[in-house]
C-alpha cells in the first residue's frame, strides 16, 4: 500500500516505520531535523530486549509529487489533526482511507471534515514508544492494533490490515471499535491526566495513597459515563487492570507530564475532555473530569501570564 503517516514523533515513527517493511510509507513532518535524520539515516527502533531494527521509510517536510495515498495515518497531537489534515489535501483522494490511531476520542469527527465517513478509520493500538533524537526510537511495548470501521462493513479494511500484519504487527477487526477505544481512554483520564498535574512518574499514582484515591475516582466516574453510552465495563475490573499498569509502569512518565512540564499545550480536550464531552451528551455526571480540564489548561496558560 502507498501509505503516508503525518507526524514523525514517537508513535508515528514506529509505525510508519514497521509498516515500511512491506509498503511504499511516507513519513510527514514540519521538523525539518526529524525528517532530515530519517533522510540521512532512516530510523533505528530500539526494542526492549535491547535489539534493534533498522527502516528506511521515505520522509518529507511536504507533500510535492507523492500523489494520491491508499491509506494516511494521523499521528499529530489532536489538537493539530484539522491543520495537518488540511496540508495533506493533495494526497487525499476519493479513494483514501484515513485513519486515526491518537489517544483520546472524538478525532472522527474532525476526519470526516476532509473524506466521506465511509472513508474514516478509527482504531487504538497496544504499542507505545518513547523518541529520545531524531532518527530513533524506543519501542516500550507491543501488542494488538484494532481498527473499525465508521461505517459500514469491516471487511472492506482487510488490505490496511493486512498491510500491518506484513510489517510484523498484529492488527485485528473490532466490531465495536468505540468500546476499545473508552477502554484505553480509562488509563489516560486517570492516570496520564493526574501525573500530569502531579508532575510525577507513574508508580506515585499506587504509592501515594491520596494518588490512588484520585486515580480511582476519576476512573470510576469514566467508567460510569461510559456505561451511560451503554459500553458495559466492570469498574473494579478497570481498577484492577490499571493497578497492574501502574505496577509495570511504576518508573515510567506520560505524555501530558512531558507536556506540562515543558511548558507545551496538551491534548487534554480530547482525552478528559473526551469525559465531559460524553457526559453532557448522556446526563451521567463528570464534575471531577470538568475540574481536571480546566487544571490542565490553567497549567498550560501559566507559561504566557504576565500578571
Amino acid at each position: 500500500m502507498k501509505i503516508a503517516v503525518i507526524g514523525a514523533g514517537a508513535m508515528g515513527s514506529l509505525i510508519g516505520g514497521y509498516l515500511s517493511r512491506a509498503n511504499e510509507v511516507t513519513l510527514i513532518d514540519t521538523d525539518s531535523a526529524k525528517i532530515e535524520a530519517i533522510q540521512k539515516d532512516g530510523i533505528r527502533i530500539r526494542e526492549k530486549d535491547g535489539s534493534e531494527t533498522h527502516v528506511t521509510p521515505g520522509a518529507a517536510t511536504g507533500y510535492d509529487s507523492m500523489g494520491e495515498q491508499d491509506l494516511v495515518i494521523l499521528f499529530v497531537k489532536s489538537l493539530f489533526s484539522r491543520a495537518a489534515l488540511a496540508a495533506a489535501k493533495p494526497i487525499i483522494g476519493e479513494n483514501t482511507y484515513v485513519m486515526t490511531l491518537q489517544n483520546g476520542a472524538g478525532h472522527d469527527e474532525i476526519l470526516r471534515e476532509f473524506v466521506a465517513p465511509e472513508r474514516v478509520v478509527i482504531g487504538t493500538t497496544q504499542h507505545n514508544a518513547s523518541y529520545p533524537e531524531p532518527g530513533c526510537v524506543n519501542h516500550g511495548g507491543s501488542g494488538i492494533t484494532c481498527i473499525g470501521a465508521l461505517t459500514g462493513d469491516n471487511a472492506r479494511l482487510a488490505p490496511i490490515a493486512e498491510a500491518f500484519k506484513a510489517g510484523g504487527m498484529d492488527c485485528e477487526f473490532s466490531e465495536n471499535v468505540q468500546k476499545l477505544i473508552w477502554h484505553k481512554l480509562f488509563t489516560n483520564v486517570s492516570v496520564s491526566a493526574l501525573t500530569g498535574v502531579l508532575q510525577t512518574k507513574i508508580g506515585y499514582m499506587m504509592d501515594d495513597e491520596n494518588g490512588w484515591w484520585l486515580c480511582e475516582r476519576l476512573v470510576r466516574e469514566a467508567v460510569a459515563v461510559a456505561n451511560g453510552d451503554g459500553m458495559g465495563f466492570d469498574v473494579e475490573e478497570i481498577l484492577g487492570e490499571i493497578r497492574a499498569l501502574l505496577k509495570n509502569s511504576h518508573d515510567g512518565y506520560t505524555s501530558i507530564y512531558a507536556d506540562l512540564r515543558d511548558g507545551r499545550r496538551t491534548e487534554v480536550d480530547t482525552i478528559s475532555g473526551a469525559v465531559v464531552s460524553a457526559s453532557h451528551r448522556n446526563g451521567v455526571p463528570a464534575p471531577s473530569h470538568e475540574f481536571i480540564v480546566k487544571m490542565v489548561h490553567a497549567m498550560e496558560n501559566r507559561v504566557n501570564y504576565k500578571g
